[in-house]
């Protein structure tokens, strides 16, 4: 007969093999993380090197480092400084914040198709920015039409699909066919603008639907910095909330969560992230899409670490998208967009294909 000493022993043993096996579990999301930094910091040094002008990595890490307590005075460091690495860290800057978006979005609605693009936002954005080009029309005007007609209409699906869940109890599925109600509204209107413009208009409209890093400057990079910055800390304050919604509106509700509230505080959040950085970039799809489920693949749903981890993973790859679009036909540089859909959409499906067991 098993003794009282014996039970308790085998307890404690239990716990400490539990206790063990979750720091291995904590220790993975960890590294997983430390890995996708390096991995921009080397793709970053790779493509700042990239260019008409010859640059190698080590002369381009030692240029940022010492541009860092002097101006830039030889033609390399104006080269780096001026020309490349505002390119890159806007790249990095936008891939974290769409992807971040992108796995809230997806956590709120508990949908792994769940995007701000899926939600209309980007086509709305499209719709401003083609107004501004085409028409010359907007909201905003100056230098500023085409950024501010495009912040301005990507907000639109937002609030219409808030007023839904605010005054219509909308479900999460709801929302989503509301979003892609709105995206198809807006695509509508953006063609039938296209249809009637000329063609060096068009042309214009159509590049800056498709998203490019090309208008890149150390002016863009500030306001995004302090949008990124101001959206993300709300975000990761709400992670345990939106880790309780993913067992379902009632098990979250019972445990003190105020469901409709936070939904509508994420959704206006990410959707504000990312309409602050398609006004800039155009529409660059895929990254907000791919970058939470490779994460989620690897280290779990837990929002904690899901959101960093989703961020830098989205980073990495709209950086490495980047990369590819200046190399592929150089000297000729292709749309990011352009790249981020052609290897988004069979990247996506080998994902889902190769899993080995459901992560959503």
């Amino acid at each position: 007969m098993t003794s009282s000493t014996e039970i308790i022993s085998g307890t404690r043993t239990k716990r400490a093999e539990i206790k063990e096996e979750y720091k291995k579990f904590i220790g993975r999301k960890i590294l997983f993380i430390f890995s996708s930094l390096i991995l921009i910091f080397i793709i970053a040094g790779i493509s700042t090197t990239l260019g008409s002008y010859p640059i190698t990595v080590t002369e381009v890490y030692s240029i940022i480092w010492r541009g860092l307590f002097h101006n830039p005075e030889t033609t390399k460091e104006i080269v780096v400084w001026n020309l490349r690495l505002p390119r890159v860290i806007l790249g990095i800057l936008a891939g974290i914040g769409l992807a971040i978006a992108g796995s809230m979005t997806q956590g709120i609605l508990r949908n792994p198709l769940a995007s701000p693009f899926t939600l209309g936002i980007a086509s709305g954005a499209g719709f401003g920015a083609a107004l501004a080009i085409l028409l010359s029309k907007g909201i905003v005007g100056g230098e500023y039409l085409i950024i501010g007609n495009a912040f301005i209409f990507s907000l639109i699906p937002t609030f219409i699909i808030v007023g839904l869940t605010r005054f219509r109890r909308a479900t999460p599925e709801t929302m989503i066919l509301a979003g892609i109600a709105m995206m198809y509204i807006f695509s509508a209107a953006t063609t039938l603008l296209m249809y009637f413009s000329e063609a060096d208009a068009m042309k214009a409209a159509y590049f800056w639907m498709v998203g490019d890093l090309g208008r890149a400057s150390w002016d863009a990079l500030l306001p995004i910095s302090i949008v990124l910055a101001g959206c993300f800390f709300p975000l990761m304050w709400k992670a345990w909330d939106v880790n309780a919604m993913g067992a379902g509106d009632e098990t979250a509700k019972s445990l003190g969560v105020n469901v409709e509230r936070d939904r509508i505080l994420i959704m206006i959040i990410s959707s504000f992230l990312t309409a602050s950085i398609i006004c800039f970039t155009g529409t660059i799809g895929f990254i907000c899409l791919v970058a939470p489920h490779m994460s989620r693949m690897v280290i779990g749903g837990d929002n904690r670490f899901l959101i960093p981890a989703s961020g830098l993973v989205g980073g990495a790859l709209l950086l490495g998208c980047d990369t590819i679009a200046r190399r592929i036909i150089a000297p000729v540089i292709l749309p990011v967009g352009v790249v981020t859909s052609s290897l988004g959409g069979p990247l996506f499906l080998y994902l889902i294909m190769r899993r080995r067991r459901e992560y959503w």
